[in-house]
């Protein structure tokens, strides 16, 4: 749960007497009114909403607290409406703001460009998720936001008419996502939070995985490529490692998951974010994230018995890189148990059993770099390769340049992540059809891996360059290219 303020599992909307908060805002092109016997409504924007027939979605955002990140919301808007027009987005809560604004996470979505309108309901009750003013709105929306808050509330929405609404709302192309609880209620299983008033941390889950405080809800919503995941907040600062790796471990054993494999993903807060595309990579964007793998039935997973699991595989994605969910990586993991309730140390870090190709592997051509591409005059040319793509090359000398050519459209994102050999140490740039510099990667060190994201402008030509920084060598650098 999250956002607003410290309550119960993190920063959060605390339950208040919504008849207190009935008051009509001074921002501009505001309406506040009631939709439903406990349900608050305040619209920002244009009071009409957008009337378009296709959209180009679908799009995700999973935060690590409770505020809107505006780089992936962003990007979010650029892969819905495809870069041209613009769309409309509902905000969902459990209880109002505490203090300043009562439209925190729309005054964000507001001064972003594509957005029509951004329109706040407040819902207090189960029975909420019937209204027909919120239902309207939602369906009306091409982006459902769920605040930071009580999940268990979010998750007390299931089987009422909201549930089929953010449904319709992602199959017509449109978006969901959400911090903090908002987060938790996107995955495909759901840890609730409903056992109890404090949650649980990870020393009680790992100490007895069926705790009272471990619950779940599943069917809440299930996303494209998104299947057998278990969302999780405030990851690191929280240290929930242990708690993500006992859920891991109950979805398996109490046959949660569709695959036999249970697949956790934590968000850091402070704004770590990822955005999910309509072909299942998902991008990170600030603090760290990690994916964890459990893929075998727990050595010992009973209630009231502390956990044992031995080698659980774990993705620590940092910013600017990517994870395949379409095409799930069998590379690129390190290992960490669980034994008698105590984890191994270090959760948080390891090193890799298999390096693999950034991006998590999956379909799309390879492409060998040829001689001389040391100017955007003399680029390779990839832009017929299917995608993603892989790239490899080598930087010769501390002069090397080496430059690929990309076609984009307006609205298109790409993403380049190059594995860099521990023999050099190399920089990405991503230029325009002029050589300007739209985002660069510059990551210190020999071996260092080097990633970035845009999305497109204009459309044309676009550039991506890797230069030799330090040393050089005949060792192979890999980049994956995507494009969605």
């Amino acid at each position: 749960m999250g956002s607003r303020v410290h309550h119960l599992f993190g920063l959060r909307r605390p339950a208040l007497v919504l008849a207190a908060l009935l008051v009509v805002t001074t921002a501009p092109l505001a309406l506040s009114q009631p939709a439903h016997a406990s349900v608050t409504r305040v619209r920002l924007g244009s009071t009409a909403d957008v009337s378009r027939t296709s959209w180009n979605g679908p799009a995700f955002t999973m935060n690590g607290d409770g505020a809107v990140v505006p780089a992936t919301m962003a990007k979010a808007i650029a892969a819905i409406t495809g870069g041209t027009g613009s769309l409309d987005v509902t905000v969902l809560a459990d209880s109002a703001p505490s203090s300043g604004s009562d439209t925190p996470e729309c005054d964000v979505i507001t001064g972003l460009t594509g957005v029509n309108s951004c329109t706040t309901d407040v819902l207090t009750s189960a029975a909420d998720g019937n209204s027909a003013q919120v239902n309207t709105d939602i369906r009306n929306a091409e982006f459902v936001y769920f605040a930071g808050g009580n999940q268990c509330v979010y998750a007390s929405w299931k089987g009422t008419s909201l549930q089929a609404s953010v449904q319709s709302v992602v199959a017509k192309g449109g978006g969901s996502g959400g911090g903090s609880a908002g987060t938790h209620i996107n995955s495909a299983i759901v840890y609730d939070a409903c056992g109890g008033s404090s949650g649980t941390d990870s020393a009680t889950a790992l100490a007895n995985p069926y705790d009272s405080t471990v619950t779940f809800t599943t069917g809440m919503f299930s996303w494209p490529h998104y299947a057998d995941t278990i969302n999780d907040s405030h990851f690191v600062t929280r240290d929930r490692m242990g708690r993500t790796m006992a859920f891991v471990a109950r979805a398996l054993k109490d046959g949660l998951t569709t695959s036999g494999k249970a697949w956790g993903v934590g968000i850091e807060q402070g704004g770590g974010s990822l955005f999910l595309d309509k072909n299942g990579l998902a991008t990170l964007t600030g603090s760290d994230a990690y994916v964890v793998l459990g893929d075998h039935t727990p050595e010992r997973a009973v209630s009231g018995q502390s956990l044992t699991f031995s080698n659980y595989k774990i993705w620590r994605l940092t910013n600017g890189s990517t994870f395949d969910f379409a095409n799930r990586p069998t590379c690129g993991y390190y290992l960490k148990s669980v034994t008698n309730g105590v984890p191994d140390s270090n959760l948080y870090s390891g090193t890799p059993v298999t390096p693999c190709t950034p991006g998590g592997g999956g379909g799309g051509s390879s492409y060998t770099e040829a001689e001389a591409n040391d100017t955007r005059t003399t680029a390779n040319d990839i832009s017929a390769l299917t995608y993603p793509a892989t790239i490899t090359g080598g930087m010769k000398s501390t002069a090397d340049r080496d430059y690929f050519k990309v076609s984009l459209i307006s609205g298109q994102w790409i993403t380049v992540t190059c594995t860099i050999p521990s023999a050099y140490d190399a920089d990405l740039y991503l230029l325009n059809s002029s050589g300007s510099t739209l985002v660069r990667s510059v990551n210190n060190g020999k071996g260092a891996t080097e990633s970035l994201g845009y999305t497109a402008t204009s459309s044309g030509a676009h550039y991506f360059d890797l230069e030799a920084y330090s040393g050089s060598g005949s060792a192979p650098y890999s980049c994956t290219v995507t494009k969605a």
